[in-house]
């Protein structure tokens, strides 16, 4: 499949710099596959749109206040994107800026919260980078208090500007369900940023089940492919943590389930795929499930973990749009179609796209 076809023309109009001002308020777009229909509401009457009572799965991982604005010891600006942790205490893989300026041996650091030194530069622009935080701290602990979310480039903030209001942000960007023990994520599961505690308790209310799970999100999730050819792109690998009594959830044939995500959906498909392909007679688990997954997701395959998903509307020429594409149309490659034809339909009713937009619901 030519990577072409991914493409999509989006008004600048369209992309949410700011969310709805309050969460279940956003517009919801809902596509019927098995007719093709679709219906237009806001995301707090979803429970209206179920057809049945649903396991919903959840990533709840947390938002590291990964983007961190320091000085070099010349007096130079530095952006530190902190990515994972590395091996050793302290040590993490990070994006830098100016990362051609800053060979390894650079320090850099912001007075009275850490020091920092370039250990290593590799050929992906991505570095290794060791902080002394003081105090028996870690690096996480110290991107809460000084760090910003690292929101993607077309919210345009300026998060360095001393009048940007980190507060809003940190709020925002972020579930109301995240886990806070779980800050691994470079980036929001964005299509669970319209849940609020209420909806959640009416769902639950309606016969609906919660399960979460943690998918340690990267910025790779959110690159565009870079191959001519969809099939040649070649993924990275995110680690996930399933607890066992989602593992069992995602098992249980008895009741449909619902991804809130690719996020979750993700995580769902890899565990799912894994357990079939080797051939795995445990449908009962007692413990968590522990994984990597670097599993892409493109039409004509199948997936086989969900019967409906919620999912946000994807950059162009992107590998969300693909899983999406898979899941409109099992087994097919009419999904990128039918994916493009409700991103035109949602253009022209306004709907707003991208992380702080609107979300669809699959069913």
């Amino acid at each position: 499949m030519d990577a072409s076809v991914l493409d999509y023309h989006l008004p600048d109009e369209r992309i949410a710099r700011f969310p709805a001002d309050r969460r279940d308020e956003s517009r919801l777009l809902v596509y019927d596959r098995s007719g093709g229909s679709v219906r237009h509401a806001r995301f707090k009457d979803l429970p209206s749109f179920l057809p049945r009572k649903f396991n919903f799965f959840r990533n709840d991982a947390a938002v590291l206040k990964a983007r961190i604005f320091a000085k070099r010891e010349s007096g130079g600006n530095v952006e530190c994107l902190l990515l994972a942790p590395a091996n050793g205490d302290n040590v993490w893989t990070c994006m830098l800026k100016p990362g051609k300026r800053l060979k390894i041996g650079s320090k850099f650091a912001v007075e009275g919260a850490f020091e920092a030194e370039v250990l290593e530069k590799r050929d992906d622009g991505q570095a290794l980078v060791k902080f002394d935080v003081g105090n028996g701290a870690n690096v996480v602990e110290m991107s809460e208090k000084i760090g910003v979310v690292p929101l993607p480039p077309y919210i345009a903030r300026r998060q360095n500007d001393p009048s940007y209001d980190r507060s809003f942000d940190n709020m925002r960007y972020e579930t109301v369900y995240a886990n806070p023990q779980k800050r691994v994520a470079a980036a929001a599961p964005t299509a669970g940023l319209h849940f609020t505690p209420e909806l959640v308790e009416k769902l639950k209310n309606g016969g609906n089940n919660f399960h979460d799970l943690t998918l340690h999100v990267g910025i790779g999730t959110f690159q565009p492919l870079k191959s001519e050819k969809v099939e040649s792109h070649k993924m990275h690998a995110e680690i996930y943590e399933i607890p066992a009594q989602t593992a069992n959830a995602i098992c249980d044939a008895s009741t449909p389930k619902l991804a809130v995500g690719t996020t979750s959906l993700r995580a769902m498909e890899d565990f799912s795929r894994k357990l079939r392909d080797n051939g795995a007679e445990q449908k009962t688990f007692e413990k968590s499930i522990f994984d990597s997954a670097s599993l892409f997701v493109y039409p004509p395959q199948r997936i086989i973990s969900a019967d409906a998903m919620i999912t946000n509307f994807h950059l162009p020429r992107s590998t969300l749009m693909c899983l999406v594409g898979a899941f409109l149309a099992p087994g097919s490659e009419e999904g990128i179609g039918i994916l493009k034809s409700l991103y035109d339909t949602a253009i022209k009713e306004e709907y707003n796209f991208y992380s702080y937009g609107d979300a669809m619901l699959i069913i």
